[in-house]
């Protein structure tokens, strides 16, 4: 199935190259931004485009650029992928029975950074859409995405800032977006196996479709257009702060924690991997430094403790 010669559903024949075009250009000015903050003597991007021919479980193309050892950024992987595959995986039906084992293209681009100054928080980003249909019918379109932050020495005003551009980006669609989709984050990014929040939560949606496929993409690239505007305030604010072992070995510990939701929880993770995606890029979201430690107790009162009991709580931060 290929979207391209899709029956009118898709409105206009160009959905496939206008939908990939926008997406190709989101991750170009996303790492070209990162760069800029990199400065003239940070690193720059590995540009590593992809493809999977005939005869792999999968078929398609994609780019992955990620940024390792920087002056700022640790890790920063960006990937954008574009799909097709003959059988939907579990974790892509299990609100779509319907679609059970059928056809589908797909096509996003999906990030994680991972600064190195432990003041300055980790993100993730998404943005995609997924059409999948049996033969014979006509193929059904829906969307996700979203953003979330991870501080480890948290700030309110970052919070705040980052809840607000998700709001903003939002509020054209309707004033109930927001809310529902916020709530959808508290709730998605919760490691269960802990009883504990990720982060300080964001956005996230999936199996988009309500508004029609015009307005919901359009409610898409407004996410993926409000995240430079999102974060990197955040960076630029904290970037410099000074930090030493006890900073660094905190923010290692909490890395682990989103290594665990990522392998353990993460549908995306579970789809690419289910589905024969490529592992190097779905992978790209690990850090390359995270830390377990049995049973730790922070001492009351102290910033670490304070990260647990104030931020990684369901909060109304606006």
């Amino acid at each position: 199935m290929s979207l391209a010669t899709s029956p009118a559903a898709f409105n206009p024949d160009d959905t496939v190259a206008r939908v990939r075009g926008y997406l190709v250009g989101l991750q170009a000015r996303i790492m070209d931004a990162l760069e800029a903050i990199e400065g003239p003597d940070g690193a720059r991007s590995v540009i590593d485009p992809w493809s999977k021919p005939e005869g792999e479980r999968l078929q398609g193309d994609g780019i992955t650029r990620i940024i390792e050892n920087g002056r700022v950024f640790e890790r920063a992987g960006c990937g954008f992928s574009h799909v097709r595959g003959p059988k939907l995986p579990p974790s892509a039906t299990q609100h779509r029975p319907e679609l059970a084992d059928a056809p589908f293209e797909a096509m996003g681009v999906s990030l994680v950074f991972h600064p190195r100054n432990p003041y300055v928080p980790t993100v993730h980003m998404n943005v995609r859409m997924i059409a999948a249909g049996h033969p014979g019918q006509l193929p059904v379109c829906w969307f996700g995405g979203g953003m979330d932050l991870t501080p480890f020495y948290a700030f309110e005003e970052d919070a705040v800032h980052f809840h607000r551009s998700c709001h903003d980006a939002l509020a054209p669609f309707g004033q109930d977006k927001y809310p529902r989709f916020k709530q959808w984050c508290d709730e998605y990014f919760f490691l269960q196996h802990r009883n504990e929040q990720r982060g300080v939560g964001g956005i996230f949606f999936d199996d988009f479709a309500e508004l029609g496929f015009e307005p919901s993409l359009a409610m898409t690239q407004s996410v993926g257009d409000a995240f430079l505007g999102a974060y990197l305030p955040i960076v630029q604010r904290r970037q410099d702060t000074p930090y030493g072992e006890r900073e660094r070995a905190f923010q290692l510990y909490r890395r682990g924690r989103y290594v665990e939701f990522n392998l353990v929880w993460d549908r995306g993770t579970h789809f690419g991997l289910q589905s024969g995606g490529r592992t190097e890029s779905i992978l790209l979201s690990m850090p390359p430094q995270a830390a377990w430690s049995y049973q730790r107790q922070d001492a009351p009162g102290s910033p670490e403790a304070e990260l647990t009991q104030r931020y990684l709580q369901r909060r109304d931060w606006l």
